[in-house]
């Protein structure tokens, strides 16, 4: 097992790409804490893994409120004594075109998908530098790197995810901390439930694959980078779009 021994941190565990990635890391052994604001979908995935013979906490916080942050990081080292794996994972969507874009669209999507990252990973640095290891790995998106059309907020907070990892894996790989992003193309989770068929067609034949993705091609790239297989990958992007951007 891969990460036998190990403890995870993983945001926006409750659904998607944050519970195939604990469901994942569990069968590879580690110890998990799983955060999402949606009490009743964190417990049911921690439930579950406790059912499969796995160690899990659920743990309801907002990232954006670092207080929130600060408490939940206390609570896992008080738990399991260590975190040795952050996944940045919680995110929303609130799309709109440049001019219909609100304030309160714009602020809470750079607040959850940015600032979130930052506290989470502000939090959880100390203690990873106090032991001398730690993999830290946020969910950047396609978008952050190439932009798309309505999602002003949401490639701006991907994009700025990218730059903080760069910049953490400067300042924290002489720690024996490695930071490395993950950009998911189109992958079939709750987000793009309200998207229409006409579309999420589109969205696949623009694909050389010829399908979404799914949560678990993402939650397999983050599994690599958590391990020790990916020891010397520092302050990288892994695309995982299917050959979208070929």
């Amino acid at each position: 097992m891969r990460l036998e021994n190990r403890v995870a941190l993983i945001t926006g565990a409750g659904r998607g790409i944050g519970r195939a990635t604990a469901l994942l890391f569990a069968n590879e052994g580690a110890k998990l804490a799983l955060c999402d604001v949606d009490e009743a979908a964190v417990k049911a995935v921690a439930d579950e893994i406790k059912a499969a013979g796995g160690q899990a906490i659920a743990v309801v916080a907002d990232v954006s409120d670092s207080a929130q942050v600060d408490g939940m990081v206390g609570k896992v080292i008080e738990t399991f004594g260590q975190i040795d794996i952050l996944i940045n994972n919680a995110g929303i969507l609130r799309d709109a075109r440049l001019v219909k874009m609100t304030d309160e669209e714009f602020d809470a999507v750079i607040a959850v998908n940015l600032k979130g990252v930052f506290n989470c990973t502000r939090a959880v640095a100390p203690h990873m530098i106090e032991r001398g290891y730690g993999r830290i790995i946020s969910t950047s998106s396609v978008v952050g790197i190439y932009g798309n059309f309505g999602q002003t907020n949401y490639v701006a907070s991907k994009a700025g995810v990218i730059g903080m990892t760069r910049v953490w894996a400067r300042e924290l790989g002489p720690k024996g901390i490695t930071v490395n992003a993950v950009a998911p193309g189109f992958v079939a989770t709750d987000m793009i439930r309200s998207v229409p068929e006409k579309v999420i067609n589109m969205m696949v034949e623009k694909v050389p694959l010829k399908r979404l993705g799914q949560p678990e091609d993402i939650a397999n790239a983050f599994l690599f980078l958590a391990s020790d297989e990916a020891a010397y990958v520092n302050g990288a992007v892994l695309s995982v779009d299917g050959g979208l951007v070929v």
